[in-house]
């Protein structure tokens, strides 16, 4: 199993519509060394209807975000299609298969991790984690999805500045994107 160090990516889906994923900033070079503190490794993506974060080489993971965009242009913004073609881009193309990261995807109606290894992953919870903090910020995160009335973006915040008090390669530089609710109106 590859060892993803150098953050902690958290994502929460309210069941009114409220979203937010978010990150911390450490960049680690090897075991020892902080190489950046501020990166942001969550954005907005396919017209502002996507969120994602990445987590592990930064570089590999920028690739695979840029494929994924692709992917969801090709798929009309559907993001299990996209997800699924990406994981089986990822896992038989012999350049891409060496690519040592995970996505976190999360649009309106779905929550997907993806992996190198071919894998698409709907989490159980509205509530998923990954990188070296991502098990703290996993916990963090349910305890306040299922006992407070927080929102999405607050979950996420507190649960990356928890994991960023236990994980050595986990900062409390964290940025966070929400998805903009969608209304009713017709």
């Amino acid at each position: 199993m590859v060892q993803f160090h150098a953050t902690t990516i958290c994502a929460v889906r309210r069941p009114n519509g409220d979203i937010a994923i978010g990150g911390d900033g450490q960049v680690t070079m090897g075991e020892s060394t902080i190489m950046k503190n501020g990166a942001k490794k969550v954005k907005k993506i396919y017209h502002g209807k996507v969120l994602s974060g990445f987590a592990g080489s930064v570089a590999d993971a920028f690739s695979l975000t840029d494929k994924f965009e692709n992917k969801l242009e090709e798929h009309s913004g559907n993001l299990k299609r996209a997800a699924v073609d990406l994981a089986q881009f990822w896992r038989n193309d012999k350049a891409t298969r060496s690519l040592e990261a995970l996505m976190i995807v999360v649009d309106e109606n779905d929550m997907l991790v993806i992996s190198g290894n071919g894998e698409v992953i709907v989490p159980d919870k509205d509530v998923i984690a990954i990188g070296s903090g991502g098990n703290y910020a996993y916990s963090a995160a349910v305890a306040l999805f299922e006992n407070t009335d927080l929102d999405a973006e607050t979950i996420v915040r507190k649960s990356l500045e928890i994991a960023s008090n236990i994980c050595v390669f986990t900062n409390s530089n964290i940025s966070v994107e929400k998805l903009e609710e969608v209304t009713d109106e017709q």
